[in-house]
């Protein structure tokens, strides 16, 4: 019998996210990794990917069917994404109630409602930018792809002006894959903190936020499908940290990916290419989350290769690979191609099956909405560096940059 290939260990500060791609797709469709000294199989393949994410067979809560959940939890750096309790680790019955009461947030006609939202507070910003100097610098990732979606997500859940100070840096502790355990467990508890001090104020004065419509939930609800208190708490941990630090990498992302293809920027300004295309061809090869823990077999599971995931074992969702596998788009895998076309779905990065991420309009809405009017703004827009400058998001979780320098106008 063939000697078990070495661990691939994943790389926690993220260096360089295009060779471990390379990596993974060496070593087949699954493959046994290390992350942060945790073993999980690494799914790299498309197919597979997505029939495991939709089967009964795979479950994202760790405390029935992981069994070092109890030994990692106080330890590993990562333990928040498998410990809190919300639908992002429930499954089955418990992640159908849990999704059943916060759908009604991402409902289509509660999305479309904030357009004019999204539209204000894009224009606010680069209204902001405009003062620029002709030639000048701007890092465009803390400048407008960070505010942005902190100001939505603020909007959306009503968390008062006054509350939003320190938000940033505790949500950017949890896609942290460098913190020690002790930081970690810090920045949860930091976090908490202002989750708690977010109801208490939605609670003394309601509106029409999500907060306040998943209090209503908690407290109208009643009976065993109602959320308790730590799912509350949970579940707004959810949606803060989904629909942030997301939505600043997919705009980073594609504003870099436009940049450095002026061909494809030009098929967008002729009228070739829509942003939608944009987008979805940025979260196919530059998807905001890399690789996402955790889920677990419930009972073994085959692979087509031989190989058995056995039951208890993790399985991490490598989405970055998956959406780049050359089984998919061949040689030009690797390619920003606003004109690629093929049968499905692109892309994974919102996930696949029951987990698909319920916020994944409003991603869309927010990128589309920045790049038009940014690029209608700035049609100059360019690089201040070369691009082998730009240095990655210390993450293996997320697929950003630490800045983007741009220049808005050239120099006079």
């Amino acid at each position: 019998m063939p000697d078990e290939p070495e661990l691939l260990v994943l790389d926690a500060r993220g260096a360089d996210p295009d060779a471990e791609i390379r990596a993974l797709h060496a070593r087949g469709p699954a493959s046994r990794v290390d992350i942060l000294g945790v073993t999980a199989w690494s799914v790299s393949e498309p197919t597979l990917l997505k029939r495991l994410l939709s089967s009964p067979d795979v479950s994202k809560d760790a405390r029935q069917h992981w069994p070092r959940f109890a030994e990692v939890s106080g330890s590993w750096p990562l333990a928040l994404w498998v410990s809190v309790k919300n639908m992002f680790t429930a499954y089955g019955g418990e992640h159908r109630r849990l999704r059943r009461l916060v759908a009604p947030a991402f409902a289509p006609r509660r999305v479309a409602a904030l357009t004019g939202t999204v539209e204000a507070l894009v224009s606010g910003l680069l209204d902001g930018l405009a003062a620029t100097a002709p030639g000048e610098t701007v890092d465009l990732r803390e400048r407008f792809a960070y505010p942005l979606p902190i100001q939505v997500i603020s909007h959306l859940m009503g968390l008062p002006a006054d509350q939003r100070e320190g938000f940033r840096g505790v949500v950017d502790g949890v896609f942290a894959t460098t913190l020690t355990p002790e930081e970690a467990a810090a920045n949860t508890a930091r976090l908490y903190a202002v989750l708690d001090r977010l109801i208490a104020a939605r609670r003394a004065a309601p509106g029409e936020d999500m907060t306040s419509l998943l209090i209503a939930a908690r407290d109208e609800e009643g009976g065993e499908s109602a959320l308790s208190d730590e799912e509350l708490r949970d579940t707004l941990l959810l949606m803060v940290s989904a629909g942030y630090e997301t939505t600043v990498n997919l705009i980073d992302q594609a504003v870099t990916a436009l940049l450095t293809h002026p061909d494809q920027l030009a098929l967008v300004r002729t009228g070739r290419a829509g942003w939608a295309d944009v987008v979805e061809e940025t979260l196919r090869l530059r998807p905001a989350i890399k690789h996402l823990p955790l889920r677990f077999a419930v009972r073994d599971i085959p692979l087509p290769d031989g190989q058995v995931i056995a039951a208890g074992e993790a399985i991490l969702a490598s989405y970055a690979a998956a959406n780049r596998h050359p089984g998919r788009h061949g040689e030009r895998t690797g390619v920003f191609d606003l004109t690629r076309t093929a049968p499905g779905p692109e892309h994974l990065a919102f996930g696949h099956g029951a987990h698909y991420c319920l916020g994944a309009p409003l991603a869309r809405l927010e990128a589309v909405t920045a790049l038009r009017a940014l690029f209608a703004r700035f049609p100059d827009i360019e690089l201040a560096v070369p691009t082998s400058e730009l240095e990655p998001v210390p993450s293996l979780i997320t697929y950003g940059h630490r800045h983007l320098p741009v220049r808005l106008r050239p120099a006079v």
